[in-house]
């Protein structure tokens, strides 16, 4: 669970700018995304396998 404690001298305008930092680096939006609608298996490995091949091909150069 996130929490932003408001620091001295922050107005509402940091501390929202700061909790959705904090979001976006803990994946929070992409989770909800991808939850957001049903994704069967066979697509859920699809992707997943299509994301290595990019991986890979970004680290050893392009095939």
């Amino acid at each position: 669970m996130i929490r932003v404690k408001a620091r001295a001298n922050e107005s509402v305008e940091q501390m929202v700018r700061r909790f959705k930092k904090l979001c976006e680096k803990e994946g929070l939006n992409r989770d909800i995304k991808r939850n957001s609608y049903y994704e069967k298996p066979s697509e859920r490995r699809r992707r997943k396998h299509r994301k290595a091949i990019k991986r890979i091909a970004r680290d050893y150069g392009a095939f």
